[in-house]
Order: C-alpha cells, then structure tokens, then sequence
C-alpha cells in the first residue's frame, strides 16, 4: 500500500539533511539528522528554511504542472507513438487521452507519486519550521521575523496549490505530536470557505515582515517578498470568488462523513468584492516599486533602426525570457534556471546543423490549430470577428511577400491563417514557414531562420519517434531568442514566471467586471496590456467598420469573454490558462473538440494544411477536480472522495 498523507501527518519529528552549500536553493531533500540538531544555531536553521523552499523549486518543469499540461494548449504525442529517452514525462499530457482514475492518479500532489511533489510533506517542513524557529540563540529578531514570514507564505502557498487541484482540502495549521492516537490524524477536509480565509490569514500574517523586493539578487533573488505575497493573495481571492469554487451548483450536496457541506451552497459576489481589493492593493504596491510591463531595448550590437516589427515580438518574447533583474514586470519567477534540458522541448530545428543533432532541438511540445486561432488578427479582434480578416478562407494557401518578411519568410507558401495577425501571436508560436530571430541575425533580419516543416526532409519536419512535432507548431515564447543554434547548442536561460505584471492587470480587470462594474472603469486595465503588444485599444478595435460584434464589450457577459480570451492569449503557456480555464467551468468546452494539427509528413502544401485530428480529449464534469488515490481511504476513514471519482 502507498504511503498516506495521514502517515505523514502521524510523524512528529522530521528528518532533515544538512546543506551542502549555505547558498540559497543548493537544498538537499531530507534524510539525516535531528530536529535539534536543524535549529541548534541560526546557519543550520537557515538551511531548513531553504529546505522549506525545496519543494517549490522542484516545481520548475512546467510538463509536470496540471495548468500546463492539461489545459489543451500544448499536446504530446500518445505512448504508443513515441520512444521519448531523454527523460520527459508524460503523464499529465496522457491525462486528456482519458488515463485519469482514482487507482493511479497522474501528477498526484496529494501523495507525491506520478510526477506530482508531496505537498503534504512540503507543509510539515513549514510547520516544523514554526514550531522551533526560537531554538536558534544567536537569530537576530528582525531575521527571524522575516524568516517566519517566508515560511507562513510557503505554507500558504501549497495550501492553495492542493486547493486548486483538490478544492477543500485538510487545513494542516500545526504538526501532532508523536504520541496522537489514531483517530487524531485522522483529519478530515475542510470547507472551501475555511481553506480560503486559512490562506488569506496566514499571507496577511506575513506580508509586514517581507522585504517589499529583493535587495540583494545575487543572493536572494527567488526568496518570497511583499509583492509576491499580495499578488498570489489576489490570485487565491479571484480563484475562491470563481464559478468552479462560488455557489457551483455541481457540488451541492459534497460533504463530510459528519454531513458538513464543503461548498458553499449558493453564489456570493461579495466574493468579488474582496478579490477586487486585493487585486488593487497588489498591483498598486507593484507600480509604487517601480514595476512596469517590460518592452524590448534593442542592444548596443543591434541596427539603430531595428524594424517596428521586429522590436514589438521581441517584447513580447523578452516579457518571459529577460533576466530577472533586467525584466520590470516579472514579480515572482522560479529561482531554477529554464535552459538545457526544457527549453529544447519547444524548439524546432532551424538549420543542417541543428538537424545533425536531433536531441538539441526536439520540439516535442505541439500546439494544436485551436490554441493558435486563439490569437488576435492585427486589429485586435478574434479571427472569426474581424470583418477585413478572411476567416472562412484561412486555410487557403499564400505566399509571403517583402511585406510580411519580418513574421513569414518572404516568398514562402503556407495559409493565411498565418498572416496580419497580432505581435502576440508571432512571439509564442512557431510555425511553417514563420521566421526566427537569433544567433546575431538581428543584425541582418532579411537572413534570419525560418520554420521548414513540411515532410519528413525538411529541417524541423518528423524524423523519429523521438523528435517530432505532431502539429506543425512550436511553442516559440519559451525559448529564449539568445538560445544559438548549431550542431551544438548554447543556452540562454531565464526564470520562468509565476507571477508577471500583466496577469495582475488582467485579474485586476477580471474582477471589477464580475463586480458589475461599468466597462469604462474595467477597460483601462486591458488596454494597457494590449498597448504593449502593439494592438488597438477594446474601444478603437471593437467598431462597426472592424468588428461583427463591435458592443461586446458594453455588457458583461460580452466583456467577460474578452478577458477571458486576453488572459488566454496573454498568458499562454505559462501554466496559467490551464488554471483560469478551471477555474471559470471553460475547461470542458475547450476539451470537447477535437486536438487537431497539420498533416505533417507531406511535403506539398496542398496535402500538408490540411487538418488532422489527432485525437478527441476526455473530459467530463468530475476532472474539474482531481481524485484522491483510494488508497487513502482505508487508512482514514474520515476522508470523502471528490465528487464521481
């Protein structure tokens, strides 16, 4: 039998390892030593704190995340047709294709078993940190406020990254004491309502004595500061106040053994109410310190007169890729490095070099047509709204001329899906025929690489059932545009974010709209995202000469699928879509089509675009949360199952 959470819970006395590096992050998980020994001076102690912080930075493989992987943006091909050695896991991916099931379940966080981390355990480690934070002598008090603060975040933080996942879940505030008797840890789940405020309390607890930002990168960088805890407060206020989590009418009746509900049983817009203030007080603090949405400075090395079109994809590329200390809008990144070992995941192979060297750029990560006609026409305007945009006809073959050389090589046949379409879109995907700047040829943008992808001779083309892309598509927005091609590549890494400026604007206006706000007051807040991608304002896009629809954004249900689809294109890829798309009951309509991609072993145009699907996703009412692996139910017999698992 699988070792419990409630296992876990019975141990008293954690086993920690010593640090072998006093560096921040260089953590060791636990396997030798004593309590006393963790906390019998302030170094030691500090290496628990770093260890209390482990569990997060081993959260930086974005495949092993469910926002990321099962959230239909990004797809993998099936078991049966792909020998993947180099070390990828595929679970979460294989949990569209119906694998799910409360024996096994995938990227299990509850248990810290098929490619999920033991949040539980990650929980005792804060708790045991609290609980003897005061043994060190010679811990300075505004050090140990500090310290306590990080760990209460911490805390809080996989509280909330099991909330989402299983939505009420144990409140695990203290650890019992080694002598419990069986029935003490036995816990039971905690309402929805409780979970959220539990949080909320432990972040306010923390926020005074965090240090606003980091003052010294070289060392700290990645450590919780004061914008990073309001910001994720006003992210678990606009997830509690959502459709999934507020009055959803498929959890009426969900309750404990004792018959205590753990929904709340009806919708309270108050709730929107107190996300909307977090929100505001998150994104004030943030712009009072100084952030800002990050636009592209070309270097020194660069032409004077780098191309509009150019620098607008670079922003929008460089918002996720910039170093952290260089990038105004990122508040809160993983401090482990995305480079070797990630970022080839996404890339195709540009040139003979890189094509010698399958394993350099395997670009195994597809995007399916769907994700991609999310994306905005260059008017700002979805494609099948956009009056001057031929959507009927997008499929339709054309050749790219001078006009179009800074977004598609020009004199290249593909669709005309791929053409006039916004920033946004030719910095997170890369397609047949689309052009990729890097390895220095921003110095001459008429020679940069573009996308050969038809049939198995071209460059980025299938080669193995290692190294294929099964859509015809790239996730372009993570590989960073200082990453060099050749026989060997060289690595320009970043953080990936957890927490970027934009997401802060577009919640800020995701929840005054839900409050019933009038559009002049939310619209602001929109249209400076889409300002920095270089496309019209809501007011100035959505006109009779332009849009079918050009009052969507007078009422709220029209200007709620604008947010939504802003946030969707905003954010793709960055483990958040996944997420919102549950959290407002969308998921299932987005899993109800077919995942389609291109016929990619032609070589010919006219066979290449042509739709195929690959497979149709399962997905009903039940996976909105996750189950509890059913081992787990024997050992406490408190516990109840999610809903229809």
């Amino acid at each position: 039998m699988k070792t419990s959470y409630s296992k876990f819970l019975y141990m008293a006395v954690l086993i920690i390892s010593t640090v072998s590096c006093k560096k921040y992050l260089n953590v060791t998980p636990d396997n030798v030593g004593t309590i006393d020994y963790a906390f019998r001076n302030r170094n030691e102690a500090e290496n628990y704190l770093f260890t209390c912080y482990s569990t997060l930075q081993q959260m930086n493989t974005p495949w092993l995340d469910a926002g990321f992987s099962t959230s239909g943006e990004i797809i993998y091909p099936a078991p049966n047709e792909i020998n993947d050695n180099q070390g990828l896991n595929p679970v979460g991916f294989n949990i569209m294709r119906g694998t799910q099931n409360a024996g096994k379940p995938g990227l299990n966080y509850w248990d810290g078993t098929e490619g999920g981390q033991a949040i539980f355990k990650a929980i005792r480690r804060c708790n045991t940190m609290l609980e003897n934070i005061d043994k060190p002598i010679d811990l300075g008090e505004s050090e140990k406020k500090r310290w306590i603060a990080e760990t209460k975040f911490l805390k809080a933080y996989y509280h909330f990254y099991l909330f989402r996942m299983y939505g009420p879940i144990p409140i695990i505030d203290v650890n019992l004491p080694i002598n419990s008797s069986i029935e003490d840890v036995k816990v039971k789940r905690a309402p929805v309502d409780s979970v959220v405020n539990y949080m909320v309390r432990l972040i306010d607890e923390a926020i005074p004595n965090l240090p606003i930002q980091i003052q010294n990168p070289q060392l700290e960088l990645g450590r919780i500061t004061g914008l990073i805890a309001l910001s994720v407060k006003a992210q678990i206020l606009t997830t509690a106040a959502s459709p999934l989590f507020n009055g959803n009418p498929d959890y009426i009746g969900f309750s404990n053994k004792d018959g205590q509900p753990l929904f709340n049983q009806a919708k309270d817009n108050t709730k929107w109410d107190r996300a909307a203030q977090a929100c505001s007080e998150a994104l004030n603090a943030c712009l009072a310190n100084g952030l800002r949405l990050h636009t592209f400075t070309p270097t020194a090395a660069m032409p004077a007169n780098l191309p509009k079109e150019l620098k607008d994809v670079l922003t929008m590329q460089t918002a996720i890729t910039e170093k952290w200390e260089l990038n105004t809008e990122l508040i809160w990144g993983l401090n482990p490095v995305f480079g070797f070992g990630l970022q080839e995941r996404f890339m195709p192979r540009l040139s003979a070099a890189s094509a010698t060297n399958l394993s350099s750029a395997q670009g195994t990560l597809s995007v399916p047509i769907a994700q991609q006609e999310l994306f905005y026409t260059a008017n700002g305007l979805p494609i099948e709204e956009d009056k001057t945009w031929d959507y009927r006809n997008r499929y339709a073959l054309k050749t790219a001329t001078a006009t179009d050389q800074y977004h598609v090589h020009n004199g290249y046949e593909t669709v005309a899906a791929h053409f006039k379409r916004e920033p946004r879109f030719y910095a997170a995907i890369a397609f047949d025929g689309g052009v990729w700047y890097g390895n220095g040829e921003l110095n001459n943008p008429t020679n940069a690489f573009y996308v050969q992808a038809k049939g198995t001779t071209s460059y980025a083309g299938p080669k193995d059932q290692s190294h294929t892309n099964i859509t015809g598509y790239w996730v372009k927005k993570l590989v960073n545009y200082l990453t060099v091609y050749g026989t060997q590549m060289t690595y320009e890494n970043f953080h990936f974010p957890l927490m970027r400026l934009s997401d802060l604007y577009l919640m800020y206006a995701e929840a005054l709209n839900e409050q019933g706000k009038n559009y002049s007051e939310v619209l602001p807040y929109i249209d400076i995202v889409r300002a920095r991608a270089n496309i019209p304002a809501i007011e100035d896009a959505y006109t009779p000469a332009l849009s079918t629809n050009p009052s969507k954004y007078t009422t709220q249900s029209g200007l709620r699928q604008i947010i939504h689809q802003e946030r969707r294109i905003e954010l793709a890829f960055e483990c958040v879509p996944g997420w919102d798309l549950r959290r407002w009951k969308e998921l299932q309509g987005v899993m109800s089509k077919p995942i389609q991609g291109w016929n990619i072993y032609n070589e010919q145009s006219v066979n290449y675009y042509r739709p195929l699907t690959l497979f149709v996703p399962v997905f009903s009412t039940k996976n909105y949360l996750w189950p509890i692996n059913s081992d787990n139910f024997p050992v406490n017999n408190n516990l109840v199952q999610n809903p229809l698992w």
